[in-house]
């Protein structure tokens, strides 16, 4: 295993113009194998783009595909029509094997259920990309990841002996760990209480605001979408809005007039 970090300075990311994720004429059909087959169109057509260094949240009702967009563009689940572009690597086109080698290096992905190995210590889970890869860490990007997420005297616990916050702050960790093009976050505070949800929130606030990072997460709150740069709006597998620099007040209120739209 990596050894843990020491304090030290940041370690930035390098910048470039191309997009973090781009996805274009995405679409996701369940249930078309087969005459008789009740189809669902969980992704309508769908072209967006996520530039770097920034934080986007999408929202949207239940059912509305926003979780599918994101399994889809973290190459989790594969679109039937419709391609992703993670940098400016095509990801549908690409063997199983070197899918999983671009999610390991080049995706971060934090689930509502943090998804820690329960015999690893909270550092070995956070490097655990990093050895799969035969990788070691960037020292002085480990120290701020470490820093950032407040944990530095609790490495050497296991998520046993961790609340859940402090895991999905180490699942959050894990996530960044690699300097990865994205990091997607699906629900990461739906599991959390108010405080908890703040800490990891603020972390991956921080993680782009400070270490040059790039963050899609999907969420059903409005005051967790609040600390995005902007919101996009899903409905019937299609983005119907956006809102930039948005509060909870504002995101409550575009909430409001989508389900009524959608009843």
């Amino acid at each position: 295993m990596c050894r843990e970090p020491r304090s030290g300075t940041v370690g930035i990311v390098q910048k470039s113009t191309t997009p973090a994720v781009h996805a274009t004429s995405l679409s996701k059909v369940y249930g078309a194998g087969s005459p008789g087959d009740v189809t669902v169109v969980a992704l309508d057509n769908v072209t967006v783009s996520f530039p770097r260094e920034r934080f986007t949240a999408i929202m949207g009702p239940s059912g509305s595909g926003k979780s599918t967009l994101l399994h889809c563009l973290a190459g989790l689940d594969k679109p039937t029509n419709g391609q992703v572009f993670i940098g400016g690597t095509e990801t549908s086109s690409l063997s199983d094997g070197r899918l999983t080698a671009l999610r390991r290096d080049r995706v971060g992905f934090v689930f509502q259920a943090f998804n820690l190995l329960p015999t690893l210590t909270a550092w070995e889970n956070i490097v655990l990309p990093l050895d799969l890869a035969g990788r070691r860490p960037d020292q002085a990007f480990a120290d701020a990841v470490i820093d950032g997420i407040g944990l530095r005297h609790r490495l050497g616990h296991k998520p046993s002996q961790l609340s859940g916050g402090q895991q999905q702050r180490v699942a959050c960790a894990r996530a960044l760990i690699t300097k990865p093009d994205v990091v997607f976050a699906d629900e990461p505070t739906g599991a959390l209480d108010s405080k908890s949800s703040a800490d990891v929130l603020g972390f991956l606030r921080r993680s782009v605001d400070e270490l040059g990072q790039t963050v899609v997460m999907v969420t059903h709150e409005p005051t967790a979408a609040a600390y995005a740069d902007r919101v996009l709006f899903f409905a019937d597998g299609r983005v119907v809005g956006e809102l930039t620099d948005p509060t909870a007040d504002r995101v409550l209120d575009r909430m409001k007039d989508l389900e009524k739209v959608v009843v």
